[in-house]
């Protein structure tokens, strides 16, 4: 029988690497968790096929393909998919199936697309000896740093199954809130794009026919009326500036963001728009908050649990926050000191954290204040639609009346002309 070599850890979370004698890795695993050990990484030292997976060597099911091949996969990892794969992984592995077998059970219901490729490597460099973290943190387009690392404590700690129920809680809550955020948008947007539309049509076909009508009749023309026709006149002359100025816009965006300085200015612009930025600012706060609380609640150690929440919060200004809360921790200050510094959080925030701190329940203190502002942030976006339908409705009734009375104002004047 073959031999495998193998990293544990014991009830007292003590680090231990010992040899022993099984028929697959399976069993190796199971053997192991017999000793009431907790196993994080399975080799197998002895009659292995170099270069071979486990699979392959105990040989394929007739029939089947060999992964990936004769398969073309466009696209990349839907975050549906990858939230939907993270919850019944946990559920698999909560059942003590072991993990090689819940992958390939998963890889083997799923249609062809990028994740089943990848759940099918992960499942390969299992069960030749990886652990699930190395196997993941493998294919960072699928599988981020947040996740690896959620995955790395589940596996340190013996509670793999209940990191990836957090997992998925935590992505299921940050879709639930973008798609409530995406879905108020999608009523005003939609107004604002045929808006616009016919605001163009007036400009590029009706108006000039007006102008036309005027140099006929020589009339002396108002300023709002030269305004409006002189903008009409650079429509339609300079038409194919109209999609360029949005694209460079965009391309212009892109590029200053490109820099630090630029990426600074942008996200704290962000959180200082009128309206819009106390709602990003929330939003990125709840963002904070929950991961930082479920990495914590994880066994992520605090410092390593800052790092991850300050690289994958996507917003330059609070991740300067939270390097400076860092620095503070690791030179025995609280978290609520360095953070109320910074003055990005709000006083509610930094005193609950700070009560989670002295009472021990941090981890559960942060659930609570990202609980908060996501529904926070879910009635400011209500508000803010209800609010933005006046708004477009009085806006464009401005915009038409300007036009209506930019032209007949000339006609007025030539109809006073005749009748004196």
């Amino acid at each position: 029988m073959p031999r495998f070599q193998y990293e544990a850890m014991d009830s007292e979370g003590r680090a231990l690497r010992k040899e022993i004698i099984a028929r697959d890795s399976d069993d190796a695993v199971a053997k192991i968790r017999e000793q009431n050990l907790f196993p994080t990484r399975v080799k197998e030292v002895t009659g292995r096929r170099t270069g071979v997976s486990r699979r392959a060597a105990r040989g394929a099911r007739p029939g089947r393909r060999a992964r990936g091949k004769g398969q073309i996969v466009i696209g990349g990892v839907r975050s549906k998919s990858l939230t939907t794969f993270t919850r019944q992984l946990s559920t698999l592995t909560d059942a003590g199936i072991p993990v090689v077998q819940s992958l390939n059970i998963l890889e083997e219901q799923m249609r062809p697309c990028a994740l089943k490729n990848i759940v099918g490597a992960v499942a390969d460099d299992v069960g030749g000896g990886s652990s699930l973290c190395e196997g993941m943190a493998q294919h960072p387009k699928a599988f981020d740093e947040l996740y690896v690392n959620m995955v790395k404590a589940g596996e340190a700690g013996g509670v793999l199954d209940v990191v990836l129920q957090r997992l998925s809680e935590f992505r299921e809550k940050a879709a639930r809130l973008k798609r409530r955020v995406i879905g108020a948008m999608i009523y005003p947007i939609t107004v604002l794009f045929f808006a616009s539309l016919i605001l163009t049509g007036i400009i590029l076909f009706i108006i000039p026919k007006f102008m036309d009508m005027f140099e006929e009749l020589g009339a002396t023309l108002p300023l709002p009326t030269r305004i409006l026709l002189g903008a009409s006149d650079l429509a339609v002359n300079y038409w194919y500036l109209i999609p360029l100025v949005p694209i460079g816009i965009f391309v212009l965006y892109k590029l200053f963001r490109a820099s630090k300085t630029g990426r600074f200015a942008t996200d704290w612009t962000k959180f200082h728009i009128p309206i819009f930025g106390n709602i990003l600012r929330k939003s990125a706060i709840a963002r904070f908050t929950r991961t930082f609380g479920t990495l914590l609640s994880s066994g992520v150690p605090i410092l390593e649990a800052l790092t991850i929440t300050r690289d994958t919060i996507g917003n330059v200004t609070l991740a300067n926050a939270l390097t400076n809360v860092h620095d503070g921790i690791r030179e025995g200050e609280p978290i609520a000191a360095p953070l109320s510094e910074t003055g990005v959080c709000d006083d509610m925030v930094v005193n609950m954290i700070d009560v989670g701190e002295e009472t021990g329940n941090l981890d559960t203190m942060l659930e609570r204040i990202a609980d908060t502002y996501d529904d926070e942030v879910d009635t400011a976006v209500e508000g803010l639609t209800s609010l933005m339908e006046p708004i477009m409705v009085i806006g464009l009734g401005l915009i038409i009346g300007f036009i209506v009375i930019s032209m007949f104002m000339p006609l007025i004047a030539i109809m006073q002309s005749i009748s004196a």
